[in-house]
């Protein structure tokens, strides 16, 4: 069995991916391939568009109840913002996090939102209660 434990840790040790992780975490001591930066043709419209939709700094609270069960994947749709862009929700009861697509929905910002189906089940909240959640904009 110990002569088992140690092939396994030998086999996995030679590893391209254990080695090039191991390589970043503690620095490269050969001189093998370092990688030049790739030059890409960016316009120079595309810094401004990154900047309007990057969101918002820090959490705004909102609270949610069960959206459209027919509509699949992980969205919230809320008041809060006006645009789609990507986003994390946050339970602050139980620490519970999710990572969903903001989807604009009418009404105020202190308004209520509706969260899909399959986020509720990430963050483990129960279906048929308003659950309260910080909204982040990644």
């Amino acid at each position: 069995m110990k002569y088992a434990l140690i092939l396994a840790c030998a086999l996995v040790a030679g590893c391209d991916a254990v080695r090039s992780t191991t390589d970043r975490v503690f620095g490269s001591s050969s001189s093998e391939s370092t990688a030049e930066p790739v030059a890409t043709d960016v316009p120079e419209e595309a810094p401004e568009l990154v900047a309007t939709a990057s969101g918002w700094a820090g959490a705004k609270t909102t609270v949610a109840g069960l959206g459209d069960p027919n509509t699949p994947g992980r969205w919230l749709q809320t008041p809060l913002v006006e645009t789609e862009i990507n986003g994390r929700v946050v339970v602050p009861r139980t620490g519970a996090q999710a990572y969903v697509a903001l989807v604009p929905a009418p009404g105020p910002d202190g308004g209520g939102s509706r969260l899909s189906l399959e986020a509720m089940r990430a963050l483990l909240v129960p279906f048929d209660e308003l659950v309260e959640l910080e909204v982040y904009s990644d």
